[in-house]
């Protein structure tokens, strides 16, 4: 199962450090994946959830670890023409990623394909059979813990 850092997040939120690429690269180090917010604004990349923050390069977003939320169309279409894991969503239940997996949000129906988000919001409910998680806590789930 995959193990999926919100912004980058393991331990909690830390709204300050989130999107952050030395906090991304940590939780990267640790083994985790990480889903991350990506802007192209005037062909410059960035990192920034509510808005372009962190500046990168396309060399950062080569990382197979890496989930990229695409923030803006321009991201989307940049990360699409570079083979760059991506996906794009703004109140969908569910939204397929660039490698077929399912980005489902929580209350929704998961299936073998899902990326469950926030399973801690799941109350008894089994997410065991998904592709993977994704979640500000995901350290808690490392070695099969939850």
């Amino acid at each position: 199962m995959k193990l999926i850092a919100h912004r980058g997040n393991i331990k909690g939120r830390f709204p300050e450090m989130e999107n952050n690429p030395s906090y991304v690269s940590e939780a990267l180090k640790k083994g985790f994946d990480v889903e991350i917010d990506v802007w192209k604004i005037d062909n410059k990349l960035f990192l920034g959830h509510d808005k372009p923050e962190f500046s990168i390069s396309l060399d950062f977003l080569k990382n197979e670890k890496l989930w990229c939320h695409a923030k803006n169309i321009s991201a989307l279409y940049f990360l699409l023409k570079n083979n760059i894991h991506c996906f794009w969503h703004q109140n969908d239940a569910v939204t397929l990623t660039s490698k077929g997996y399912m980005w489902t949000f929580p209350g929704q129906e998961l299936t073998p394909l899902s990326i469950c988000l926030f399973p801690e919001e799941r109350k008894n409910e089994n997410y065991d059979f998904c592709k993977g998680i994704c979640s500000d806590n995901i350290g808690v789930y490392k070695n099969g813990k939850k």
